[in-house]
């Protein structure tokens, strides 16, 4: 089969380090390339599968953008194209090039179920969307926002989790004075870092570490000077090595406030770690509250400060969680798995008659 990755995104989250595990885990014998709008992010998901093509075409934006993307399909003339969207009106000229293409499938990726609140664009996503033959969210309950949001029918997207490699669990660290609670991402409201710090104004025996940089930073150090945990939360920028600061941690914690799939969380839990998250998006599928973590409420400060002292003063429970999450994500959560499951719905689209869908049934619950 020859295969064609997408990505319409102009800088490196986790959608895009998604995408570059997809490629690095497909199967050998595929034809596959890789395509986008940024060259160093084009290149950089490609590394990840050596000796792949690269194509950059004309960003995305008006009728040039999709004759530059017709010109590029009709050029590789893939049998399926597989489009990442960061978010669900992403890639629009990718998409519309694909749908003149009547001999090509194409499959569309929801990595964060988002709905717009302009009609025209609406309306323009659903067009679109409509006629994708594989459509697919990182979770079930974001396959199902996206076809509410968008109007296109239950069941009519599928949930194919995010997937890591699997680097096997970390070495379990020396008990400490305190316990190491830490979180990989992004510092911003998204992921509500602020709570986690609150939480922490609240536990004794606990520090904080934070590996990730954003326009949150220095707000996050002034709150914690405020509340007086200063000297226990530790921001110490990006990291490319996820593995080295898992080794650190004692916990995992992620306090979003929206989400698709994080891939942090399948990280932590391949590498042992009890997780504390709350219950968006797809956390919840991933994170079996009471067995391999604990959820709490989002933005509840308090709910998250007594699963860290539950985790603090428990260290075979701690464990215990550790080692089921590894065992869970073991079999759902790695790159390979995300592989297989791609690679059994492109072999279906391209075996089946393309059925544009022109009428979509009232959705049921």
């Amino acid at each position: 089969m020859k295969v064609l990755l997408y990505t319409a995104s102009r800088g490196r989250g986790g959608a895009e380090i998604s995408l570059a595990n997809l490629a690095a885990a497909l199967d050998p014998g595929l034809d596959v390339a890789v395509a986008g709008v940024e060259p160093d992010l084009v290149d950089w998901v490609a590394g990840h599968r050596p000796g792949t093509p690269v194509h950059v075409v004309e960003p995305e934006a008006g009728p040039r953008a999709v004759r530059a993307h017709a010109a590029l399909l009709r050029r590789t003339a893939p049998e399926l194209l597989h489009v990442n969207l960061a978010v669900p009106w992403a890639a629009g000229a990718a998409l519309a090039a694909a749908a003149l293409a009547p001999r090509l499938r194409t499959a569309a990726v929801q990595q964060l179920p988002l709905r717009t609140t302009s009609l025209p664009q609406w309306a323009a996503t659903r067009a679109r969307l409509l006629r994708v033959d594989v459509h697919v969210a990182v979770g079930e309950g974001s396959a199902r926002r996206v076809e509410d949001f968008y109007a296109l029918g239950r069941r009519s997207v599928v949930s194919v989790p995010n997937g890591v490699p699997d680097l096997g669990p970390v070495a379990a660290r020396e008990p400490g004075e305190r316990l190491v609670v830490g979180s990989l991402g992004r510092l911003d409201g998204q992921k509500a870092y602020d709570v986690l710090v609150r939480a922490l104004a609240q536990v004794d025996g606990v520090e904080v570490e934070v590996v990730g940089d954003g326009t949150e930073r220095a707000a996050l150090l002034r709150l914690a000077r405020e509340l007086g945990v200063g000297d226990r939360l530790r921001l110490p920028g990006w990291s490319d090595s996820a593995r080295e600061a898992l080794a650190r941690f004692d916990v995992f914690c992620l306090p979003s406030r929206v989400e698709g799939f994080p891939l942090s969380i399948g990280e932590a839990m391949l590498a042992g770690l009890p997780v504390v998250a709350t219950p968006v998006g797809a956390v919840a599928e991933a994170v079996a509250d009471g067995r391999t973590g604990l959820l709490v409420p989002v933005d509840d400060p308090a709910a998250l400060a007594g699963a860290l002292r539950r985790l603090r003063d428990d260290a075979d429970e701690r464990a215990r969680m550790g080692a089921a999450g590894r065992a869970a994500a073991t079999a759902a959560l790695t790159a390979d798995v995300m592989a297989r499951s791609y690679e059994r719905l492109w072999a279906d689209a391209v075996r089946a008659p393309r059925t544009p869908r022109l009428r979509v049934p009232r959705p049921r619950a």
